[in-house]
């Protein structure tokens, strides 16, 4: 028998409130934020439709937190590169991705506080954060790389052993396999200047 509790069901009506049947009391979405950190699950139905809007309601709840001072996690740029993930063949990888990378955030999250307090300024904070964000570039390369039918295809043409000059590799037998292999190494590009920043 699991141990694990089930998410509380919050029901949110026309009027746009949101009742917690657990506790049989109105919530704000600042009463979900606080759920959340404390790590209380919750899934958020549409009371007339019974529809799972969990996600449109979480998506609210950053918008909140993004608009009160001081409180950016989200970079401009950071938000820029996801819009432009809408609609691309690479969208289903960037979910997966950044599950990945904040499971891996979280995880070590400890050792990065120990770090940020053990210096004195942001910098060595900064690398410690960037070190991880490394780490999961590679490991996300490398799934990456496991996952792609292509991972034997070299990127760069060989150099010819006639007339010095480089003989155009053969196109591939596929417009869809080079287009897909243009934009992974266009992901790979943009992730590792993200990784810089």
């Amino acid at each position: 028998m699991s141990s694990e509790t089930k998410p509380v069901v919050i029901k949110k009506y026309a009027n746009r409130r949101l009742y917690h049947t657990g506790s049989s009391t109105y919530v704000t979405l600042e009463d979900l934020a606080a759920m959340v950190r404390t790590g209380e699950d919750f899934v958020v139905y549409d009371a007339k439709t019974g529809e799972d809007i969990t996600r449109s309601v979480l998506t609210q709840i950053i918008f909140e937190e993004e608009n009160k001072q001081g409180q950016h996690l989200l970079p401009v740029t950071f938000l820029r590169q996801l819009i432009r993930f809408y609609g691309d063949s690479m969208q289903a990888l960037v979910p997966r991705y950044l599950e990945f990378s904040i499971d891996n955030l979280a995880r070590d999250q400890q050792k990065l506080r120990e770090a940020m307090s053990q210096t004195f300024g942001p910098a060595a904070a900064f690398q410690a954060m960037e070190e991880q964000v490394r780490a999961n570039m590679a490991m996300f390369s490398e799934a990456l790389r496991l996952f792609t039918p292509f991972s034997g295809v070299p990127t760069t043409p060989s150099p010819a052993t006639t007339n010095g000059t480089a003989e155009p590799t053969p196109p591939p037998s596929s417009d869809d396999l080079a287009e897909l292999k243009r934009q992974v190494s266009e992901m790979q590009a943009r992730l590792d200047r993200l990784g810089k920043e």
